[in-house]
Parts: structure tokens; C-alpha cells; sequence
């Protein structure tokens, strides 16, 4: 036992001890953002839970772990609990997903609104509020093995306090710039739970005390260094051309014999695609081929398009392959999407792509567009910057006094005062002509918007594509089932955008319409009738 405390006579390893500790909860936590995203997207109530439950876990660790080390003052119960708490974190690569994808089956069904939010919230209180609640009881035990004299208990206490703080920054910064974009998440996950691992090894080992938790715990870590780093986010799925991970997505590209396909969340939609073809995609961005027409494409001799959102490229392409005299360039926050879509998407090169985030880019340009598109959903959100009245006038002011606003919503609700009808109305305040179309067989909603009193009229002058036979067709329905929107008072502002809020509201009615055919199965013929509708 005396050999064993000789580590901790100098409070050095005492100082580690915290130090790692906060850098290996703000590293599960950022961890635990990315682990979830895919799933339940990067949100702001996402984030909103991870950070609500972790901190629950920690305020319970501090509880317990002060009332433990009152009752018995112990070091190697402490560092017991850190090999339990390594152990259960290397094990989050190798399980965790199924985990995830289990609480949603089961949520799926027995939850009727805000899914996303209880399916998040259970996945985060399964998953890491254990570990982090051990780890949380590390700070009141080493106050109270570091205090010796009352005299410089402030000075102990700060300098816990201190290593602790400094340990979280750089847990918070090395996942995000560092480990998650060269290695990925489930890598990260295994690090800092090695890490941890180390450092209760080397306290045991310095008391030459044989403990069969570290040597198990020691094996299980290995055990997840082979198996955690290799299992995909979508597990289930067959034949990923892609998988891997940015500093802002998680991103897959699935390709078949007809088309290529970038996803950034695994359970909702696709956010690009490619067809091999040549052809229209049969998604929104054919309908949205309907602004360029707006303003005047084939009247003038050049036109200027500005997509921010730029993603893989779709719409550019088919501006590119559908007309003449088309200057298209576009603003794509994430770097990695952009290689994507010169690797699998045939982008054009000379297409020229800005990495930077869309409204920050208006901020800094002085040029005027003939179109605009806006399609910068983040997987299934809306970046509340991008939904303000704020935000739609400083488009307009890139506009030319022709020019035409198109802007992708893809969550169509049907209740009264949904995401779009929100975002419908705030543009409403900047344009005096909308008009909006249904994308058919998705969610998607196509939304046009000018202040130029003719919109309608170049339109129709425009839509006679006699080379382009398909895109003829599909203007002149586009042309049958346009609508003009009358804007009510539904206005988002930078200081009030609850868009988060609002599209979740629109997930939960696409689930329950995607899985009434499901509930109904099973509610008749049980978990048997329903494995066999999903086989």
C-alpha cells in the first residue's frame, strides 16, 4: 500500500489525474456530437441534450464521488471506477451504434411526437451518461486526497480546478480539429479511453499490486482497437462507395447503376446526386431548373448563378448541360463535400467553389446575381442564420433588379404554422413575388422568389426548350403547378429563429406517416408479421 501511494506523495499525479479526466469528458462529449449526428443531426436541441445529460451524469459523479471518498478515502477505488469508465468509452465504437439504431426502432413505435428528441435523449442517457458519470467523481476524490492542510485548501482546490479547465480545452479542441477529421470518431472514442486506461495502469503498477480489472480492462481496449474503428455508421447498408467524416458531416456516397448519391444523415434522404445518364435527377433540383428561366436564360447573353449550398454540385451541372451561357459558382462550407464532388460527382473544375459559410460570404461580396439558390439545410436542419428576415435581404441586395431567389425546403408540413410556412412568410417580407411548387413523390418544396413584376412572364417566354425535350415537359408542369404565396406574419428574425424547434416538428409527421404501414402490420400480426414486411 505504501508503494502503491509514493505515486501521489507530490500531488503530481493527483494534477494528471484531473487534468485527463476533463480532457476525456469534453472529448466523449464532442465524440458524442458526432456519434449522434448521423442519426439525429447536429442541432442545436441535439447538442442541447448532450450537453443537459452529460451534465446531469457529472453533477450525480460529483455527488457520489464526494460521499465515496468521505466514507472511504481510498485512491484505488477512484482509479477502479477510471478503468471501468476507459473501459465502457472504448467499448462506445464497438457497440454504440446498434445501440442507437435500437433505441430509434423502439422509439419509432412507441413514441407519437418529438421522436428525434426522446430517441436522442434515451440514446445519450444509455450510451454516455455511465462513463461520464464515473469520471465525474474523480474531481471531490482528489480534493480530498490532495488536501493535507487547511491552510492551502483554496490553493489545492484551484490548482484541481485549473488542470481540470485546461484538460477540457484541449479535450475540446484536439477531437474537433485534430483526431475526428484525421481519424474519425469511433478512433477518437478509443484514444482518450486508452489514454484513460494509461493512467490508471501506471498508478496500480506502482504499487506492484496485480489487479485482474486492469488486466481485463486492458484486453477489452484491445478487443475495441480491432473491432470499434471498422464498423460503419450505417452498418445495414451494402455497397458504400464512401464513408468518412469532416470537420462539419458525417458523409457517405452510395453509388448504383444509375446514379451516385451523397448522404450526411444515414436515417433521412439524400442531399446529392449524380445521374450517370446525363439526365434530370427526378428531384428538386429539376424543379428548381425553373429560376434560371425566370430570369430570362435564353434572352441574355450571359447569365450569373450563385448556389450557397453548393454541396455536389447537381444544380450547376445541369445549368451547365441544360444551357448556354451560364456563369455558375458556388459557396460550400465544408471542404470535404467539395473533393467529394470532383471525385464521384464529375463537378466541373472550372466551376469555381468558395469555402465558407454562405451568409458570411454575402457579407463580404459586392457582385449582383441573375440567380440565387439557396440549399443549405445541414443534413435535416435549417442554419438559423440562413431563415431570417436579416438573411433574405441580404440576398436580395445580390440580386439584379430581375434576378431570382430559389430556395430548397425540405420538410413540407402540412400544419398550420410549419417550418415553411415560417420561412415562406419571412421571405415574404423581402419579396413582393413568390411563387412555390410541390416536388413530386418527396418532402421537398420549391420555393421562387423576385421582385421583379414579370418573373412569371419570362418564365413562360423562356420554358420553349426545343433541345431539351425533358426539361420542356417538366417546365411545363412546373408552369401548371406553381402558386403564388400570399406571406402572413410568420416572420423568423436573427434573434428569433426557432427553426430547430419547427422542422422537428415536421420529422415527427414524416414518421408517423412513413410508419403507420409498420404499426398497422404489427399491431395485427406481431413481431413476426412485421420482420417479414421488412425482409
Amino acid at each position: 500500500m505504501e508503494n502503491k501511494r509514493k505515486i501521489l506523495s507530490s500531488k503530481i499525479y493527483l494534477y494528471l489525474t484531473e487534468f485527463f479526466a476533463g480532457m476525456s469528458v469534453m472529448a466523449v462529449e464532442l465524440g458524442a456530437s458526432r456519434l449522434l449526428a448521423p442519426y439525429f443531426s447536429s442541432s442545436q436541441i441535439v447538442w442541447t441534450i448532450i450537453i443537459g445529460t452529460i451534465m446531469i451524469a457529472m453533477a450525480l459523479g460529483n455527488i457520489y464521488g464526494g460521499r465515496a471518498a468521505d466514507k472511504d478515502p481510498n485512491p484505488d477505488k477512484l482509479y477502479a471506477r477510471i478503468i471501468v469508465a476507459a473501459v465502457w468509452i472504448g467499448l462506445i465504437p464497438v457497440v454504440g451504434k446498434y445501440i442507437i439504431i435500437g433505441i430509434s426502432a423502439v422509439m419509432i413505435f412507441s413514441v407519437n411526437s418529438n421522436f428525434l428528441i426522446w430517441a436522442a435523449f434515451a440514446a445519450c442517457m444509455v450510451v454516455f451518461v455511465f462513463p461520464l458519470f464515473l469520471l465525474g467523481t474523480v474531481t471531490p476524490s482528489l480534493v480530498k486526497y490532495t488536501i493535507d492542510d487547511l491552510d492551502d485548501s483554496g490553493k489545492t482546490v484551484g490548482m484541481l480546478n485549473a488542470m481540470n479547465t485546461i484538460g477540457s480545452i484541449i479535450g475540446t479542441f484536439v477531437p474537433t480539429f485534430v483526431t475526428i477529421p484525421a481519424v474519425g470518431t469511433s478512433i477518437t472514442f478509443l484514444i482518450f479511453a486508452s489514454v484513460l486506461m494509461i493512467l490508471a495502469i501506471i498508478y496500480f503498477a506502482s504499487g506492484r499490486i496485480k489487479k485482474v480489472r486492469v488486466v481485463v480492462g486492458i484486453v477489452i481496449i484491445i478487443i475495441s482497437w480491432f473491432t470499434g474503428y471498422s464498423d460503419s455508421f450505417a452498418f445495414w447498408e451494402k455497397n458504400i462507395t464512401y464513408e468518412g467524416e469532416s470537420v462539419y458531416n458525417y458523409l457517405q456516397v452510395k453509388e448504383d447503376d444509375r446514379a451516385v448519391y451523397l448522404s450526411t444523415n444515414v436515417l433521412f434522404g439524400v442531399q446529392s446526386v449524380y445521374q450517370k445518364s446525363g439526365t434530370l435527377t427526378g428531384m428538386y433540383y429539376d424543379y428548381a431548373m425553373a429560376a434560371p428561366l425566370m430570369a430570362g436564360v435564353n434572352e441574355k447573353d450571359s447569365l450569373d448563378v450563385l448556389v450557397l449550398g453548393m454541396g455536389t454540385g447537381t444544380f450547376a451541372t445541369q445549368c451547365n448541360r441544360y444551357f448556354e451561357g451560364v456563369n455558375v459558382e458556388g459557396v460550400e462550407i465544408d471542404s470535404d463535400i467539395t473533393s467529394l464532388a470532383h471525385k464521384y460527382f464529375h463537378l466541373d473544375k472550372d466551376i469555381p467553389v468558395h469555402t465558407y459559410d454562405g451568409r458570411a460570404y454575402l457579407n463580404a461580396l459586392d457582385k449582383k446575381y441573375d440567380v440565387i439558390m439557396v440549399d443549405a439545410y445541414q443534413d435535416i436542419t435549417i442554419p438559423f442564420q440562413m431563415s431570417s428576415v436579416e438573411f433574405f435581404t441580404l440576398v436580395k441586395d445580390h440580386l439584379n433588379s430581375d434576378g431570382v431567389m430559389v430556395v430548397n425546403m425540405n420538410m413540407r408540413g402540412q400544419k398550420e404554422g410549419n417550418i415553411n410556412q415560417y420561412l415562406s412568410d419571412t421571405i415574404g417580407q423581402v419579396f413582393s413575388e413568390i411563387y412555390m411548387v410541390d416536388v413530386e413523390g418527396s418532402t421537398n418544396r420549391e420555393l421562387f422568389a423576385s421582385n421583379s413584376a414579370e418573373m412569371m412572364d419570362v418564365f413562360e417566354k423562356n420554358s420553349d426548350l426545343e433541345k431539351h425535350n425533358d426539361l420542356k415537359g417538366l417546365m411545363d408542369e412546373v408552369i401548371e403547378e406553381l402558386s403564388p404565396y400570399e406571406a402572413g406574419d410568420l416572420v423568423m428574425t436573427d434573434d428569433k429563429a426557432p427553426v430547430e424547434l419547427l422542422g422537428m416538428r415536421v420529422i415527427d409527421d414524416i414518421i408517423k406517416e412513413e410508419v403507420q404501414y409498420y404499426k398497422g402490420i404489427y399491431k395485427e400480426e406481431g413481431f413476426e408479421g412485421l420482420k417479414k414486411a421488412l425482409e
